[in-house]
Parts: structure tokens; sequence; C-alpha cells
């Protein structure tokens, strides 16, 4: 077999000549030998933090550790590093999505480099993190091209669309979304909800994925007795968290009910645009502004309570990672997290924007005899799913749909 350049700058002279060398037979141990070529393409990147971000950056790692190549597509922005994990990041064009929706990812748009990228890298797989308008340029070339693809269903834009009362783009974002995923060879799905979400508007090809959680940076063992004693005023307060971006979508206001309450502390962590009408919502909680590393991990160990309100989460890493701390969580009834909690056993799943539910919640919390129970009950629940565990399904995925691609198009397995 001829060498494929793993330099992304070599130009390919024949993309035939490159779909007819990648479909050639090869064994599938020798193909899991030499390593995939994955290029990931991702409406967000760094130095934007969210849940999509995050994932990508576990992804890359993941590729690196395990003999295989990448490169990512991300929407250009400001101090967006070149490489990461020893992969190349190419940026490509875009406008700040959160002018037109709400949302913190930019709007990658379609071009000619975002092609080029692709014909001079030649992919064995293409990895659609959160597909918008980027994702979809690129699963219409990869279709005329027979490149195999693996879509990730992660941000729930139609559901933020109908939170700002934007019913029309709420129903045409369901139908765009459900338009790139089916157009994929799989839709990888992070919760029930989610993918339920898909099949309700025609997309056949999903499969779960769930996230995995750094079990041993969340870990009870980072509780800081400290931080705790005085957030509860010394043990007179019961201590609840939100950790996350602070957006109006994340329904983060109607804990005001709780900021009411002398007998609980609420504690906001993180940064976004709704910071300031927050901070006039809840005038009784302390906001210790955005968190990563240990300290995000002292923040969830040192919490009694995790709460997330946000009704259109299609999973909810803070949620897990809360979990992997030994802290129990109360969930809306709506969207991902849901899958994580089990109610009355590692936490509550409740209607958050109902104040008598969520006061109700709360204080059957406090009255439990049992609460170290059910803080190793939450570490329990998630403390296998790392992320070498679930990259490595990924890593599944991209061989399956890459043997099922090869031999539709007449290679033999």
């Amino acid at each position: 077999m001829a060498a494929i350049s793993r330099n992304p700058e070599v130009r390919v002279h024949s993309f035939f000549n490159y779909t007819s060398l990648r479909n050639r037979a090869l064994p599938f141990s020798l193909l899991h030998d030499m390593g995939m070529r994955i290029a990931i393409v991702t409406e967000s990147f760094l130095p934007q933090v969210n849940g999509v971000t995050n994932s990508v950056l576990r992804v890359a790692e993941s590729l690196s550790a395990t003999n295989h190549q990448a490169m990512i597509l991300a929407p250009e922005c400001e101090a967006m590093p070149s490489h990461f994990a020893g992969f190349p990041v190419i940026p490509v064009p875009s406008l700040p999505l959160h002018n037109y929706l709400a949302s913190a990812l930019p709007l990658g748009l379609p071009s000619k480099k975002v092609q080029k990228a692709l014909e001079n890298y030649r992919p064995d797989v293409i990895h659609l993190a959160s597909p918008f308008a980027l994702g979809h340029f690129v699963a219409k070339f990869a279709r005329r091209h027979a490149i195999p693809t693996v879509s990730v269903y992660q941000t729930d834009l139609a559901g933020f669309a109908g939170h700002y009362g934007m019913t029309l783009a709420h129903h045409s974002l369901h139908k765009y979304a459900a338009k790139i995923h089916a157009m994929t060879d799989r839709t990888l799905v992070p919760s029930t909800y989610s993918q339920k979400s898909l099949e309700d508007y025609g997309v056949r090809n999903t499969v779960l994925w769930r996230r995995g959680v750094k079990s041993d940076l969340f870990h009870p063992a980072k509780r800081n007795d400290e931080l705790h004693s005085r957030w509860s005023n010394r043990g007179e307060k019961t201590v609840i968290g939100y950790v996350g971006r602070l957006a109006n979508e994340k329904r983060i206001s109607d804990l005001r009910y709780l900021d009411r309450d002398p007998s609980v502390q609420l504690i906001i962590t993180g940064d976004g645009p709704a910071r300031e009408k927050l901070r006039r919502d809840l005038p009784h909680a302390i906001f210790t502004g955005f968190k990563s590393g240990v300290e995000l991990a002292e923040v969830y160990a040192s919490l009694d309570l995790f709460i997330h309100p946000g009704p259109n989460e299609t999973f909810c890493q803070s949620v897990q990672e809360a979990l992997a701390s030994g802290t129990p969580c109360i969930v809306p009834t709506t969207g991902g997290p849901s899958d994580l909690v089990t109610h009355g056993e590692t936490g509550y799943i409740i209607n958050t924007h109902r104040p008598d539910e969520l006061v109700a919640a709360v204080h059957h919390f406090m009255m439990r005899k049992d609460r170290t129970q059910m803080q190793l009950a939450a570490r329990a629940s998630v403390v296998e799913r790392t992320w070498e565990r679930i990259n490595s399904e990924l890593i599944n995925h991209y061989h399956e749909v890459r043997t099922h691609v090869r031999a539709m198009n007449g290679a033999v397995a």
C-alpha cells in the first residue's frame, strides 16, 4: 500500500485516488494498529470553555494517547491555539452566534478553506461535534466523497430558542439539527431525552454515548472544610450550589425562592451575560466567579447539595462532576440530567421552576438521616464512567462506521 502523508499541509492531487486508496481492503486488526486519521469538526473550541469544547478536548487527548491522528477544524476566535494534544487546529471564518440566538457558540461559516483542509488531510472518519452550519457543510462534503461520519448531538439550540419565546426558530432549528444528523452515518446522543428529541424528528441513526468524568479530580476528598464552614455559617445553613454559564436560559433566577430561605446559602460558580441580573435576583447568594481545576473540584465537594435548573441540557456535565464529588443533585424533569440522577437515592428529579417542589425537595434533604449514604451513592453512580472508557467506545464507533461505509462502497471487509 502506498504511503499516505500525515502532514495536513500536503495537497491531494486527486481526491478520487484518495477515496480509492482509503477503500482498499485491509484487515481490521491492521487498521486498528496503524491508527486512523480523524478530522474533528467542532462548532466551538478554545479559548471558549463549554460542554462542546470540553468534550472535544477529551476526545483529542484520547486519540493522541491511542496511536491515532487528528486535525481540528473550528470557528476562528481570538486567542485560539494553533495546536492541541499535538494536533493542528485549523481556524475557519466565523460570526458570533449570540448576535442571532442565545448561545455562547460562534457560527462557523462554510468556505473553500474548510473543503481544502479536508482534501489535504484525507481523513478516515469525520467527527462532527455539535454540528450546525459548519457541520452541515462538512456532512454534505463527506457524503459526496463517501467519507464516514460520526456526529455528536450536544447543544439544544432549539430548546434555547424556545426559552426566549422564539417559537418559529424553535421548530426550524429542531428540523435543521435533525436534517444534519440524519445525513451522518451515526449520531451519538448523550441522553435518552436527546435521543427521543431527534427521533421525534425522524433521525434513526442514534446511539447513546455518554460523557466521561475525571473522577480522580472531582472527588469527595477535595472537600474544603474551612470553606464549607464559612459558607454554611458554621453549619447553620445548608449549602446549595450551581456551576455553569450564567445565562438566562439556565433559569438560575428560579433559585430566588431558595435565596430567600435563611436556612440556605446559595453558591453560584461561573460567569456569563446574566451575571449582573442574577446578582440582583439573588442578593444573598455568594458569587465565586469562574473556577476550574482543583478550585472547581473544591467547590463541588464543599457543597451539601447541587442544583442545575436549566431545562434544555442534553446531558449536563456539571451534574456528573457534582455526583463524582459525592454531592447529591437536584435536576429538572426535562433534559439529559434526569438520566444521571436516581430520584431519592442520588438526588431529586423535580419541576425546578415550581417553587413548592423546589423548596420541598431541599427541606426533605435537610431532614434526611442517610445523607452520608446518599453521598456515597452519588459518587458510585458515575465513578466508573472514565474518559478512557467513554472514548474507547467512541473509537469503536469510528471503526464501525468506517467498516460500514467501506462495505457500502464495495470494499472487501
